[in-house]
């Protein structure tokens, strides 16, 4: 039994981690020196050294959309936040309105501080904004970079958190969203830092 125990605590262990894509075919979405390919309120957002970042105060209701739509996708970025900050990721958004409505919200959300400690389940980091709620502790400690992972697969959207999925496949079919849209960083005038962002495109070549 002593050596069973050990051997199914790495069983479970193994499941809760997510195989990782293979690196081909993900295109970057940031340059790393200006933002060219996004279009919005760019001026809440700075470009410098490979890190974009949304600015404090400025980003504040500032959205950056991708100028390209996509449908089904494996969406990579770091992300480093601030002490209390807040933003979001927006998937199949249109231009307009608010994505945590309109279309699906990821959030971006230093969870650990006090004034978020009676939020609900899914508005916790990782959390489809008030559709699905993610599972909690995974996300690294204030000032240190973290790596998400967005997969969007016709209804059902997984978020991996460094590694361990936190969401997986929840479906959406049910909120008759649209299916295809832009991706959009959501600014709520916190000072969020964004690297490494890229994208692998699942749609049918001529779709």
């Amino acid at each position: 039994m002593r050596f069973l125990i050990p051997a199914l605590i790495g069983l479970l262990f193994a499941e809760a981690r997510a195989e990782s894509p293979k690196e081909t075919d993900f295109v970057p979405l940031f340059n790393g020196t200006d933002l060219k390919g996004w279009v919005g309120k760019t001026e809440g957002y700075q470009a410098k050294d490979g890190v974009l970042m949304a600015l404090p105060r400025k980003s504040k209701e500032a959205k950056i959309y991708t100028a390209k739509e996509y449908d089904n996708f494996i969406f990579q970025f770091e992300f480093k936040l601030t002490p209390g900050a807040n933003n979001g990721v927006g998937i199949r958004a249109p231009l307009t309105g608010n994505p945590s409505k309109n279309a699906f919200e990821i959030q971006i959300l230093d969870d650990s501080a006090k004034k978020y400690a009676k939020i609900k389940p899914t508005q916790f980091h990782g959390s489809i904004y008030k559709r699905a709620a993610a599972k909690r502790g995974h996300l690294k400690p204030v000032g240190q970079w973290n790596r998400q992972e967005i997969r969007a697969e016709k209804n059902l959207i997984t978020v991996i958190l460094n590694g361990v999925k936190i969401v997986d496949q929840a479906d959406v079919a049910r909120y008759k969203k649209p299916s295809k849209g832009h991706i959009c960083f959501l600014g709520h005038g916190s000072q969020v830092e964004f690297r490494n962002i890229r994208i692998k495109d699942l749609s049918p070549p001529n779709k």
